[in-house]
Parts: structure tokens; C-alpha cells; sequence
């Protein structure tokens, strides 16, 4: 099988007053806090010297400010946002039961109640790199985002507010139809 390389610079947003608290945050839609466009503003410098092909953010504020201080631009895609907590939404990691604490550190089992499952996560994540073209893609997100990502890759890791990582994927190349060689 033919495959063709991707290059994802995957951005984790800057910190929210709801990420230095220690709540789980999925869909709420909280802005950054000023520790949060500082580091913004020095991503900046670590993204300047790439020419992107694209831009992409989640379309949660938090990734898209974080987008707008970093780099000025971005196209916000709903497939980008974080794992749905449902009723843990807004807990701390103390707050959640010992079975949701076992089950979010094994990631991948895990379905949050009246939320979304790491599955779900998962599908929606692949079909936006699935429809990525060829090339250096720069993408603001959130932490479930990038470890769904990462561990596609091969890799596990916690990727803090406001850091970036960068990862290859290897796509298929879709052969073209058949030429009418009338």
C-alpha cells in the first residue's frame, strides 16, 4: 500500500481558569485566563518560522483565542473538541469515582456518563486527519484530542496547556479512478 506523509503540530490551548483548577473540561466553553494568552503569545515564536499548510482549531473558545494570540488564524472544526464528560463535567479528579479514575487513565474504555465515550473521541479525530491533505498542519486542541493522536502514533503523553507536539501520520494514498481513454 502507497502512503503519503501528514505532519501535525498538535497544540494543546493555553490554560483556563477551569485547567489550573483541576476540572475536567470538555464542551463548556471557557475562555483562556491571562496565564493562558501568555503562553499564546510565546507560541508565537516556536510556530513563526514553519510555513503551514493549514491552520485548524478546535471550535471551542479556548483553542480558537488560543489560535488567534499564537498564529492569527485558524478554521475552526467541531471534530476537534475535547471528549464530552457529560456528568463528571466540571468535577475535579478527587470528585470522580475510583471506577471513572481507573477507566480515564486507561483512556481507551472509557465512556463518560451522559457523555461521550473515548471511542466516539476517536472516530471523529480520524475522520478529521482522514480528510487532511498531504503536508505541515498546524492544530489547536485539547489534551484528549492529542493523546488519541499521539497514541495512534505509537506514543503516550500528557501534553500540558499551552505546549505543542509534533507527530507523522502515514495516510493511504486513494488510487484515481480509471481513466475513459477514448
Amino acid at each position: 500500500m502507497v502512503t503519503t506523509g501528514l505532519q501535525l503540530w498538535l497544540v494543546r490551548h493555553g490554560a483556563t481558569d477551569w485547567s489550573d483548577a483541576g476540572w475536567l473540561n470538555g464542551w463548556t466553553d471557557v475562555p483562556l485566563n491571562e496565564s493562558g494568552r501568555a503562553q499564546a503569545r510565546r507560541l508565537a515564536a516556536t510556530l513563526d518560522s514553519t510555513e503551514f499548510t493549514r491552520v485548524w482549531s478546535s471550535d471551542l473558545r479556548r483553542a480558537t483565542e488560543t489560535a488567534k494570540l499564537a498564529v492569527g488564524r485558524s478554521t475552526p472544526d467541531r471534530r476537534l473538541r475535547e471528549l464530552d464528560f457529560g456528568r463528571l463535567e466540571g468535577l475535579t479528579w478527587e470528585q470522580c469515582p475510583p471506577d471513572a479514575q481507573r477507566a480515564l487513565r486507561d483512556f481507551d474504555g472509557f465512556h463518560a456518563p451522559d457523555g461521550e465515550s473515548v471511542a466516539e473521541l476517536s472516530r471523529r479525530v480520524r475522520d478529521f486527519v482522514a480528510a487532511l491533505t498531504p503536508g505541515e498542519h498546524l492544530v489547536f486542541t485539547h489534551g484528549g484530542v492529542i493523546r488519541v493522536l499521539l497514541r495512534d502514533a505509537g506514543s503516550d503523553a500528557r501534553v500540558m496547556p499551552g505546549d505543542v507536539v509534533r507527530i507523522s501520520v502515514q495516510q493511504p494514498v486513494r488510487p484515481e479512478p480509471p481513466r475513459d481513454r477514448r
